[in-house]
């Protein structure tokens, strides 16, 4: 079961990776999901965005078996909401998992 800490550094991770931008470039700056898909050099659309946010989801299924599911969210979102719910959702599904 991961920690709160780790959970977030591995959401940051694998959401990085996926849009081809550093840690730092996508959750340093708090950008908003419009800036990720303008500044990613992989993604053209909004598409492209859920399909990273799909691919992070996946990843955390299928390293440390927690599903999580995320709420439509509008382009202006900054991705430390984003960050929250699924911090939130993780949380959710491992707690559910221990009890």
């Amino acid at each position: 079961m991961l920690n709160a800490e780790e959970l977030k550094a591995y959401i940051q991770t694998k959401f990085s990776e996926h849009a081809c931008l550093s840690p730092n470039e996508v959750f340093g700056a708090d950008l908003t999901l419009a800036a990720i898909i303008t500044r990613s050099e992989r993604m053209t659309n909004s598409v492209d965005l859920m399909e990273a946010f799909a691919r992070t989801s996946n990843a955390l299924r299928k390293e440390h078996g927690i599903r999580v599911r995320l709420p439509a969210l509008a382009l202006d979102t900054p991705i430390s909401k984003v960050l929250e719910a699924f911090l939130q959702e993780a949380q959710r599904q491992q707690e559910g998992r221990a009890a």
